[in-house]
């Protein structure tokens, strides 16, 4: 097993995009793709030349297959992937939009990713990464999940390794909104670096002003926040700096689905390539911008090369 630089875990599926415009009943026609926030980060880590892990669990079907061979193709470590052989490997219809959000309905609900549980945890490869990253998608799956989620976080910051949360509210899969928020802040509060969207943070804090949604979480240990402000950019704090990062400005909104995973790509590789919090949040910036500029929800992440080209030109352009 070799040496992880970054580790998440959660649920991929399949997912079928529409080949054209329309609402989703009516298309006849889907291109196959994969979907999943901490998929989308673990191959956004990867095609920046880190070495990233994903650990989950799929069903013994096509779906599942699918899922593997697509993140080997993105050199993604697997090792840590249990194949279910009772439950199946969710996925979902996506619509095709010239630009905004999509419609997307998903077919979830028993997947097999939603049965992952604390005895499916393994120390041994958890240990091997330096950085854990996580989102709130899989405390709201299952009660199985949830307890694996919190397993993994506790053990991680126990060992001494940095978490990054995403909060990813996800509504639907919860019961109410109370649950939602009383879980998502429990997770939170253990994290060293929490990255909510600023509507987000208003659900979960109560408070607007992205100021106050910082400190609500720094006055609880976390070392660092930093809220999405959406096309203006991204605000960040910690207890001795803070400040606003523009956003990078796009001629075109393709498919907003998948910027937040990219942003927390941008990030959290900056921060473990040793960057300042403001050239991390810059990096992050950049990849959501890029990914809003494509189809997929991962199709517009860069590699290494094509980010820092792609920053260099922009700030030049700027100024």
């Amino acid at each position: 097993m070799k040496q992880l630089d970054a580790v998440t875990f959660g649920e991929a599926m399949a997912m079928f995009i529409a080949n054209h415009p329309g609402a989703l009943h009516e298309v006849s026609q889907f291109t196959r793709e994969l979907a999943g926030a901490e998929t989308n980060v673990a191959i956004g880590l990867a095609r920046l030349g880190l070495s990233a892990g994903w650990a989950s669990k799929l069903g013994n079907d096509v779906f599942g297959k699918f899922v593997m061979d697509r993140l080997k193709n993105e050199n993604v470590n697997i090792d840590h992937v249990l194949i279910d052989h009772q439950y199946p490997t969710g996925f979902q219809l996506k619509s095709k939009v010239l630009e905004g959000d999509p419609e997307v309905q998903y077919f979830r609900k028993g997947s097999a990713a939603s049965h992952l549980n604390v005895v499916d945890f393994n120390e041994e490869y958890f240990l091997e990464a330096k950085h854990m990253h996580m989102t709130g998608i899989p405390l709201a799956l299952s009660e199985e999940a949830r307890a694996f989620s919190f397993h993994a976080l506790t053990f991680m910051k126990k060992n001494g390794r940095t978490v990054s949360f995403d909060t990813n509210l996800r509504p639907s899969l919860w019961n109410s909104q109370d649950e939602m928020v009383k879980y998502i802040n429990q997770a939170a509060f253990q994290a060293d670096y929490v990255l909510p969207g600023l509507s987000e943070g208003e659900i979960l804090t109560g408070y607007k002003e992205p100021r106050d949604i910082a400190s609500f979480y720094l006055d609880k240990g976390v070392k660092l926040v930093v809220i999405k402000l959406g096309s203006t950019g991204a605000f960040y704090k910690t207890t001795s700096e803070e400040g606003t990062v523009p956003g990078f400005k796009v001629e075109k909104i393709i498919d907003t689905v998948g910027a937040g995973d990219g942003f927390a790509v941008g990030v959290i590789s900056g921060l473990l390539d040793g960057l300042s919090i403001k050239e991390a949040v810059i990096r992050g910036n950049a990849i959501g911008s890029l990914a809003v500029q494509a189809p997929g929800d991962n199709d517009g992440y860069p590699t290494k090369d094509k980010l820092l080209t792609y920053i260099e030109k922009y700030i030049q352009g700027v100024k």
